[in-house]
């Protein structure tokens, strides 16, 4: 075979994640009383809006979490190698999402570079035709290299590209948007004129005239971003000349990990321990006191820091155990992962505490315990429901929290491994950046945009979930 693919630990964790959404999508689906705050979600405008950006991002994480390895070339006599039948790969696991952005990956420059540049951002020694030396600034090998005079055709350039990829933008939601009526219609038995008039106007149950617009401005960005970025580099270059909208975009994954893998660490001791601390009280109340406040009590810097260290002594003294540089770092980002999540559950289980302290004193509470119904039973039947639009607001907010917590962890040097793509990477390199003259700034506005874009929509998506299972503000 050509590639061998490559199943990372997070790889492994992430697709699980999804396989389980699935499967409780299912189950969900005949239960009116788990579809209905889902429907509400569904309803709202900027909910549904939201939820198509954190789609967009999942996708881009997703593609970025089918990892492979390429064979050698050259690898010797055919023959032997079919005999002995050992095929070596490369030491550089590579994704899907590299693979789909081409060129935008491959052209690497030999150094910074501004945005939609043609030439350097510093000067260096030049050797002209007639062999004299000149100290001047380079042409880029890669960016604005179809232009014949790139100080006279390249404003004009970008400009005609745009307008082409706007375009063929447009033109690819015209079709979708058309699909979708089509589909609507004979979904909902009328006729595609009417259906057409409903959505335009913006008097469907779900919103559609609104996911059509997010999806519209989606399907422009992403020609721009295609049709732009194998001619220039959109957003500058590093250091080492790689293109910062291709680290950003391989950040996405990083990001999503931390949010989502640490969430999943948190929620059952949260959960758990805060409901039952809250509904038995006594010895138990105590007992996760004693534990929340003591972990509580621990610097978590301190505590991630030293975990990390140990992590770092550890892979250095067993190289044998990881094949490549990736399965290393993915470690590294699984082990922080659960660092996070056992340092991070505290709050969420002081207010699940409360929650239940004050649910266990309600007649329906009191009316099934004078009936005989166990304590696991009020737990998982009475108390817990009630406390799920807590623990989805939570879910939300700290996955926003964690994912600014991964830039500020790396910015301090315990975050994930150097070689991993992430944006807090992008914000410690640009620190020194910054203090340049001319200054370099596009690498961190480049993570100021991906991060503030994600915690944004997942801030308005948190919105619209409390409002749909907070029972006392459902509808």
């Amino acid at each position: 075979m050509s590639v061998t693919p490559v199943l990372l630990w997070t790889d492994a964790l992430i697709f699980f994640l999804v396989l389980m959404i699935v499967l409780a999508a299912f189950y969900a689906r005949g239960k009116e009383h788990l579809t209905a705050p889902w429907q509400q979600v569904m309803r709202s405008r900027m909910g549904v809006a939201s939820m198509l950006v954190l789609l967009i991002y999942v996708c881009i994480g997703l593609l970025d979490s089918m990892h492979y390895r390429k064979a050698l070339p050259n690898q010797g006599n055919a023959n032997e190698m079919s005999q002995s039948g050992e095929m070596h790969y490369s030491a550089e696991v590579l994704s899907v999402l590299d693979a789909l952005m081409g060129s935008i990956k491959t052209n690497v420059e030999t150094t910074y570079s501004a945005p939609f540049a043609t030439h350097a951002f510093a000067r260096e020694m030049q050797q002209l035709p007639d062999g004299q030396q000149l100290r001047t600034y380079p042409r880029l090998k890669y960016a604005g290299v179809h232009l014949d005079d790139p100080q006279a055709d390249r404003l004009t350039d970008i400009v005609s590209s745009s307008v082409m990829a706007v375009l063929l933008g447009l033109l690819a939601w015209l079709m979708f948007a058309l699909l979708l009526v089509l589909w609507l219609s004979k979904r909902q038995s009328t006729s595609y004129k009417e259906m057409l008039a409903l959505v335009a106007s913006g008097r469907t149950e779900v919103p559609w005239r609104v996911v059509l617009i997010t999806l519209g401005i989606v399907f422009v960005l992403l020609c721009w971003c295609a049709l732009l970025g194998g001619k220039y580099h959109i957003l500058g270059t590093d250091k080492v000349g790689q293109d910062v909208f291709y680290l950003a975009m391989k950040s996405v994954r990083t990001g999503l990990m931390i949010g989502t893998l640490t969430t999943l660490v948190m929620l059952p001791f949260a959960i758990m321990l805060g409901i039952m601390a809250g509904y038995l009280r006594g010895w138990v109340d105590d007992v996760v006191q004693y534990l929340y406040t003591t972990l509580s009590s621990i610097p978590g810097v301190l505590l991630i820091a030293a975990a990390v260290l140990m992590l770092q002594v550890y892979i250095a003294n067993h190289p044998e155990l990881f094949e490549t540089d990736a399965a290393r770092a993915d470690l590294r980002l699984l082990f922080l992962c659960v660092i996070l999540g056992i340092t991070s559950w505290t709050g969420l289980c002081r207010m699940l505490r409360g929650e239940a302290m004050k649910l266990r004193e309600m007649d329906y509470i009191e009316a099934a315990v004078a009936f005989g119904v166990g304590k696991g039973k009020i737990i998982t039947r009475h108390i817990l429901p009630n406390v799920m639009h807590i623990v989805m607001i939570a879910i939300v907010l700290d996955f926003s929290g964690l994912v600014l917590a991964e830039a500020v962890l790396s910015y301090v040097g315990v975050g994930v491994d150097p070689s991993m793509h992430s944006w807090g990477n992008m914000i410690n390199g640009a620190r020194l950046e910054m203090a340049r003259e001319p200054m370099v700034w596009w690498s961190l506005l480049a993570a100021f945009i991906f991060m503030f874009v994600l915690v944004l929509a997942a801030n308005l998506f948190s919105d619209a979930v409390r409002d749909a299972f907070d029972p006392r503000l459902r509808k």
